[in-house]
């Protein structure tokens, strides 16, 4: 287990336990945060913990050309219950992933220190969201980061039912018009399974990022 201080450092991923946790500490700065992506390491953890580092193996993702879609949300994205936008409310969006309530979960993983992070992020372009409005309200969407030809999904929240699906399958019918190779979901959800989602091993996740991050 390695302790990260100020020096802009992870260790290689072989230093991964079991469960894919590489390093704790550190901070949540820019050029910290953007390095981590790129080196296929993600931050994750309680509020009251230290910043946590991971690269899971295997790795949940989805290729954009494999979305799976149901009759039901079909029927859903063609009717005009929902409207579609991107990068319309990032702030609204993270704060309401991190306020919502969750099956099995008694607080939130989205501390302060890491909604200013991702707020600063959308700032200068790498942090982006996708909404679903009924009525004219904010009922659902996801946030994430945009590094080449990969997305890295963060969060996501739901209001009305489908509301946060309709977000996602349009970000990323939306994300495979401009040739995103990969979507990476971290952690396996049946919600995400269900649209399509799958593990695929850490390396070929490396592999993938490696010729796609930079293009």
């Amino acid at each position: 287990m390695y302790l990260l201080d100020k020096e802009l450092f992870f260790p290689s991923l072989e230093n991964t336990d079991k469960d894919g946790l590489l390093a704790i500490g550190g901070d949540l700065s820019t050029k910290r945060l953007l390095l981590a992506y790129k080196s296929g390491i993600f931050p994750w953890y309680n509020e009251d913990e230290h910043i946590c580092w991971w690269s899971p193996d295997p790795r949940f993702v989805l290729f954009p050309n494999e979305l799976k879609l149901s009759r039901s949300m079909k029927t859903v994205l063609q009717n005009d219950k929902f409207r579609f936008t991107i990068n319309r409310a990032f702030t609204q969006v993270i704060q309401n992933c991190k306020s919502i309530s969750r099956n099995n979960q008694a607080g939130t993983w989205i501390s302060p220190a890491m909604q200013k992070a991702y707020n600063i992020l959308h700032k200068l372009g790498y942090a982006h969201s996708a909404e679903t409005w009924m009525n004219g309200e904010l009922v659902g969407g996801l946030y994430g980061i945009r590094l080449g030809k990969l997305f890295f999904g963060e969060s996501m929240f739901n209001f009305k039912t489908n509301a946060s699906k309709f977000a996602f399958i349009n970000y990323v019918q939306q994300l495979q018009k401009e040739n995103v190779q990969l979507i990476d979901c971290q952690l396996h959800t049946n919600h995400l399974e269900s649209l399509g989602a799958k593990m695929i091993s850490r390396n070929l996740f490396m592999e993938i990022l490696a010729s796609n991050i930079g293009q």
